[in-house]
């Protein structure tokens, strides 16, 4: 039984064995078979369904996008002299694909610490672009060389951070101009939603007032850019493609950078404008205001404290050119046209002065509180007498005096390439004074406008403009500043004057000069000049301050234009040396002037 009962078990247990066996095979060829088709069905579901996807995804991961951003257009003077141009910096960017986006945590704070920008502000620029984009994202500009060596002694903590030069704004002669010119800047979101159908994208730089900004789409150019390999540690393997960058175009410009630094250095730290315009057809030889700031300081990231300080400032970016003030005593040349070119009043009126006159029970008196006698409109134009001049403004009436200061250019844009800057001035009447002040236009008004006190508002540009008149024998000019075709037809229109209009106001401002209130222009250096002062009211406040002037009186070539924004004084005694000073460099081009003129002020209007 022993050796059969083994034999039994043997023969028993044999097929119990064979079958477990059988089992085990089928099980494991149902379990293999599950999986396969499991297998199968996600490998179908990955290549058929997100096969797009993950290919883009994988390509994301080793092909890196590479803008590069073109180099902006120049901006010269008449002469081909640069007034604006590029250089390089090194600026900061960040590949967002690089890694995912919990691991950026750290990168970012040790950025903001190195580059002095707020950790939130370089996170924000992240997020903006997202975490899966493979473009790069400048976060920082004109990165000084001990930041760029301190990001690589973190080379280890810095993975998708990389430094790059790029061309960035420069202006070599720091603040000249700057008004004129402008500056750029990085767009901001609300300005990058306006113009993303215009091709910009996070992180373009932009002209943001002056030429920069009319001729940005000249100056801007067009971007280019690499589509590279690189391998696991981002470094670069192999160039796939490569679009190259398209300058943008050079803008030359009517400004002459001499006559403008002799403008800059006339005007110095006083609060106002100085206008140069070529009179036969409105070029734009020079134009300053002050205060003013360096454009430069835009180029890159300006600080708190920069721009808490240009804050600080009495409005820097106004450009007081084209700005409306009231045009006190040079308006006269408008109403003289008005009083003659209307016939209420013969070219040889004479009229007695006064020390003052009674309007509506107001007393409008005489600059020099004394009356000058009789006068006519030349002897008129040069004492400035303002009592001669009410009795023509009363009788011209308010009609003609408004119809003929609009035909001027007064009460509208002169059109110039800063259109989004300029003021339009006020020419008021009698429905802008019921709107706005709630009366009606008074006698007093007309009086007032007569001498271009009261509501008037004129820009120096557009008394620049009104110069050129009766410098070129009556033609109105288009000021511009993009110098093209300067010779054209189409920058001056007729007022069709009467010769004898035209006359009496050469004549009237020549004696200005000759020994009336402009004597200060009245010297060998210069060739005969004509011109006009003025001196405006400013309640509470001190005077502002005008001078116009053009020359040579013969062939006219250049009229400038200084005011002096609550100067105080009389434009003779404050405009007219700064006058001179401009009209002394575009005379005398050899000779340096560095430093305001030292001329004894004379009592003038």
């Amino acid at each position: 039984m022993t050796l059969t009962q083994p034999s039994t078990v043997v023969t028993q247990t044999t097929p119990r064995t064979v079958g477990r066996r059988y089992q085990s095979i089928a099980l494991m060829l149902g379990v293999s078979l599950v999986m396969m088709v499991g297998m199968g069905s996600r490998l179908v579901y990955l290549q058929l369904v997100e096969g797009d996807r993950n290919q883009q995804l994988a390509e994301n991961n080793r092909i890196r996008l590479i803008p590069k951003q073109p180099e902006r257009g120049k901006i010269l003077d008449r002469k081909g002299r640069m007034l604006a141009g590029s250089r390089l910096s090194h600026s900061v960017f960040l590949w967002p694909l690089a890694r995912k986006k919990a691991e950026w945590a750290t990168t970012l704070q040790r950025l903001s610490q190195i580059l002095n920008v707020p950790e939130a502000t370089i996170k924000n620029r992240l997020e903006q672009a997202g975490y899966n984009s493979p473009f790069l994202v400048r976060i920082a500009r004109g990165v000084s060389p001990a930041q760029v060596t301190a990001l690589a002694e973190y080379g280890s903590q810095m993975e998708g951070v990389q430094v790059d030069a790029e061309a960035v704004r420069y202006y070599p002669n720091g603040d000249l101009a700057a008004h004129v010119l402008g500056y750029t800047g990085e767009m901001d979101d609300r300005e990058l939603e306006k113009r993303k159908s215009e091709g910009y994208r996070l992180g373009d730089v932009i002209g943001q007032m002056g030429v920069e900004s009319t001729y940005e789409t000249l100056l801007r150019g067009e971007w280019g850019g690499q589509q590279v390999e690189v391998d696991g540690e981002g470094q670069v393997v192999r160039v796939l493609g490569k679009k190259p960058t398209q300058a943008g175009k050079d803008v030359q410009l009517t400004l002459d950078l001499e006559l403008q630094k002799a403008a800059e250095t006339a005007l110095g730290n006083r609060k106002g404008a100085i206008v140069a315009i070529d009179p036969t057809n409105g070029a734009v030889l020079a134009m300053v205001s002050r205060p003013t700031f360096d454009p430069n300081l835009f180029s890159t990231r300006i600080t708190d404290a920069q721009w808490q300080r240009l804050q600080s400032e009495d409005h820097p970016f106004v450009n007081r050119a084209i700005q409306g003030f009231p045009p006190a005593s040079t308006f006269k040349i408008v109403t003289t046209t008005a009083a003659l070119e209307t016939g209420k009043f013969s070219p040889d009126t004479v009229l007695g002065t006064y020390p003052s006159i009674t309007v509506g029970g107001i007393e409008f008196g005489d600059w020099n509180r004394a009356g000058f006698g009789p006068l006519g409109f030349v002897g008129a134009m040069q004492w400035s007498s303002d009592t001669f001049f009410y009795q023509i403004g009363m009788g011209v009436g308010d009609r003609d005096l408004i119809q003929w200061t609009r035909r001027y250019g007064f009460g509208r844009k002169t059109g110039i390439d800063l259109s989004e800057e300029e003021s339009a001035g006020l020419v008021p009447d009698d429905e802008w004074k019921r709107k706005e002040v709630k009366e009606g236009w008074y006698l007093g008004d007309t009086v007032n406008m007569s001498i271009g006190q009261g509501f008037l508002q004129t820009t120096p540009l557009q008394v620049a403009v009104m110069f050129a008149v009766p410098a070129n024998d009556g033609y109105l000019v288009k000021p511009h500043l993009l110098k093209d075709n300067e010779a054209a037809q189409n920058w001056r229109e007729p007022l069709n004057l009467k010769p004898e209009t035209v006359r009496i106001l050469r004549e009237g401002l020549r004696a200005v000069i000759d020994g009336g209130t402009g004597e200060a222009l009245n010297v060998a250096s210069l060739p005969p000049m004509s011109g006009k002062s003025g001196t405006a009211e400013d309640i509470g406040r001190e005077s502002h301050t005008w001078f116009g002037a053009y020359g040579p009186t013969a062939k006219p070539e250049i009229v400038v234009v200084a005011f002096g924004e609550n100067s105080g004084g009389g434009g003779g005694s404050f405009a007219a040396p700064m006058v001179r000073q401009v009209l002394a460099a575009y005379f005398n081009p050899k000779k340096k002037i560095t430093s305001p003129s030292q001329i004894e002020p004379v009592q003038t209007d």
